[in-house]
């Protein structure tokens, strides 16, 4: 799963990197506000390719909240965990009232930001715990397994995430470039010819109709109506 950091502290941003990276997460981290929204203007149309952000309130150039109440203001439904030192009463409301997911106060232990990370994106995805039930499909994300009726599959760590991407986006049709992107966040992207052999494998192993192909756009997953 890919990230979205936005924290100016430099050892707190670097720690966070590498310590996220022990629960699977990958993340994109930068350190200001305008370095954001830039990321926002670059992905145009395009919903963000991150599963959540993770947002300090204090950047040098601006308020956290401002870059939030933006997001929402115009659509953006990218799952969003304030992450800060302030701890009043009135900024956690204030936090959550501009349309944060969570609201969690520095310090605090990685093992806990990446569970409720899990959260907020498993709610995202209309999920109720970290088990998720996909039509004939039950993917344990903490396990990262995945499960028919006839038991566990095993599974590539390449084969388990893009089943992970195509159920978190609930049964919407992900654009191949975008699930290229993703399955490759912090290098070049999978080439095209390499994903349609992970697609094929899975139907392999999963069943022929467990993953549906959009001809000339995507994959979306069986069992999932969007």
């Amino acid at each position: 799963m890919h990230l979205l950091l936005i924290e100016d502290d430099l050892d707190l941003g670097a720690d966070l990197q590498k310590a996220l990276k022990a629960y699977g997460l990958s993340s994109e981290w930068v350190r200001s506000l305008g370095q954001a929204q830039a990321l926002c203007e670059a992905a145009g149309d395009e919903p963000l390719p991150y599963a959540c952000a993770v947002l300090d309130l204090g950047l040098p150039d601006g308020e956290g909240l401002s870059l939030l109440r933006g997001w929402r203001r115009t659509g953006v439904a990218l799952p969003v965990i304030v992450l800060t030192a302030r701890d009043a009463l009135e900024m956690r409301i204030a936090g959550l009232d501009a349309g944060a997911d969570d609201y969690v106060i520095k310090p605090v232990q990685v093992a806990e930001l990446a569970s409720r990370v899990q959260a907020v994106t498993r709610r995202a995805a209309g999920q109720s715990s970290s088990t998720w039930n996909v039509g004939p499909l039950t993917i344990d994300m903490g396990r990262r397994e995945v499960r028919t009726c006839d038991g566990p599959v095993p599974l590539s760590p390449r084969e388990f995430a893009i089943v992970a991407e195509l159920a978190r986006h609930g049964g919407d049709v992900v654009p191949k470039h975008r699930l290229a992107r993703a399955l490759a966040p912090l290098g070049e992207p999978l080439e095209f010819s390499a994903l349609e052999w992970h697609i094929h494998n899975l139907r392999r192993k999963l069943g022929e109709d467990s993953i549906h192909t959009m001809r000339g756009v995507g994959y979306r997953i069986a069992g999932l109506q969007p």
